[in-house]
């Protein structure tokens, strides 16, 4: 693990270095092989036709003279021919008998016996070298003539060229990882300024963005998702700016009324009955603090991707009809009905999905009009299942249907009352909704306001 995590830490541009160096060191090893092995075959190919071409011109000279003996009283003249140590010569007789021998190396000469084609063949004696023969005459008066040179100074010089391309080889990719590590310092530069740049952007500068069309075009796509998350980040920084100012005035408004109503019991004379009263008052604050508490802490909670949800089957009509009895009593206060039409299966958390709809049907009493009808109802399609939930009441401004989901956010603070969710009922719908994959949408007229709760179908098949 220890191995793996150092490979991470590796710098871009050491791994650019490197990259370059093995690219290459693989290019230099495949040119330095190629130049090697061309200039060793065409080296081999002049040595060899300047041996045929020797072989030739003794077979001409032996042709035009016709008395050997004559020929062997003339050994300068080979020796003359051969030019240096390496060069070998032997004129041989049918019976093996060497009539002319020019053997600076003190080789081996093959015997006649053995000499087959090709005419050209290479020997592996103590000094390794390359000969070429030809046959001259019929009968008793054959010859043969044979040819050869030592490859030690040829061998010599191709180490010498092999070690120098080595040399070469070696220096070539450290040059090359030299120049890939500056070129990369170089080409990583609008990088380490998108950095340097990214990096001066504080809480107080979320408005600033980074410009995409000064970068390189490989670096705009980053720029611009650097440019999308700071984006986030100011929108989700506002929210939580307007979330802390909207909770210290949420806490502070039952806050007060509690201090008011001990400062008043105070200064009066204390009687049974006014500390009833102020009990009694007292505890109305206090559990309009807990349920803002319990739902701050379900949003919270709803917020963690590894939040779990219980899935199983949802029968929407039962589930309607025990909310609707439930809410029976609410609404009967304000003379209103509920309609329970709500049918259909859903597969999601049972008890989230009950919060969802108790809210909407809360939020619904709430606010609409005496005398009306709430309607619960469901819409089953290929898309999903739609629970929706409508009354009757004033029209919503469309400039607050985009924030009826915000925490705390109330179309009107003079509407809030002592028994409502603290602003956080419809946040919580919102939350619930998410959770399951699915989405919330309201819509108002002067006729009705509906809300409605959409789970889509790929959701709501059992896995």
């Amino acid at each position: 693990m220890r191995v793996e995590r150092s490979n991470r830490n590796i710098s871009l541009r050491l791994r650019l270095a490197i990259l370059f160096s093995l690219i290459s060191a693989v290019l230099f090893a495949l040119m330095g092989a190629y130049v090697f092995s061309s200039l060793e075959s065409e080296v081999s190919h002049r040595d060899d036709q300047s041996l045929l071409g020797r072989v030739e011109r003794i077979t001409a000279i032996l042709n035009d003279n016709q008395n050997i003996e004559s020929l062997k009283n003339q050994p300068d003249l080979y020796d003359n021919m051969m030019g240096n140590k390496e060069n070998l010569l032997w004129i041989v007789a049918a019976d093996a008998t060497v009539l002319i021998e020019v053997n600076p190396a003190d080789a081996t000469m093959p015997a006649p016996s053995t000499l087959t084609a090709p005419m050209l063949f290479t020997v592996a004696t103590p000094e390794p070298a390359r000969m070429a023969w030809a046959e001259v005459g019929e009968g008793d008066k054959r010859v043969f003539v044979i040819a050869g040179k030592v490859l030690t100074e040829r061998n010599s010089m191709m180490a010498a060229y092999r070690h120098n391309l080595m040399v070469a080889w070696l220096v070539g990719v450290l040059l090359t990882f030299v120049v890939g590590w500056e070129a990369a310092r170089r080409g990583l530069k609008p990088l380490h300024y998108l950095s340097a740049r990214a990096a001066a952007i504080g809480p107080r500068d979320l408005k600033l963005r980074l410009d995409e069309r000064s970068q390189p075009h490989e670096l705009q796509a980053l720029t611009a998702a650097l440019n999308l998350m700071l984006s986030r980040l100011e929108e989700g920084y506002a929210r939580l700016s307007q979330f802390s100012e909207d909770l210290a005035h949420e806490m502070r408004t039952p806050l007060n009324t509690l201090m008011i109503q001990n400062q008043l019991a105070l200064s009066q004379l204390p009687t049974l009955e006014g500390y009833e009263q102020l009990l009694d008052s007292q505890q109305e604050e206090y559990e309009r603090l807990s349920r803002m508490i319990d739902n701050m802490l379900f949003l919270a909670r709803a917020e963690k991707q590894d939040t779990v949800l219980q899935r199983e089957q949802v029968d929407l009509f039962s589930l309607s009809q025990q909310l609707a009895g439930y809410f029976e009593g609410m609404a009967q206060e304000r003379g209103m009905r509920i309609a329970s039409q709500a049918k259909g299966v859903l597969y999601a958390d049972t008890l989230l999905v009950r919060r969802a709809i108790a809210n909407l049907l809360a939020n619904a009493i709430r606010y609409g009009e005496p005398d009306s009808e709430v309607v619960l109802r469901s819409v089953v399609s290929d898309s999903g299942v739609d629970v929706i939930v409508s009354n009757q009441g004033a029209r919503i401004d469309s400039q607050h249907l985009p924030r009826l989901f915000d925490r705390f956010y109330r179309c009107d603070a003079s509407r809030s009352r002592p028994d409502d969710s603290g602003g956080l009922g419809l946040a919580i719908v919102k939350s619930i909704m998410q959770m399951h994959g699915g989405d919330v949408m309201v819509s108002s007229t002067e006729a009705e306001t509906q809300f409605t709760l959409h789970f889509p179908a790929h959701n709501n098949e059992r896995v």
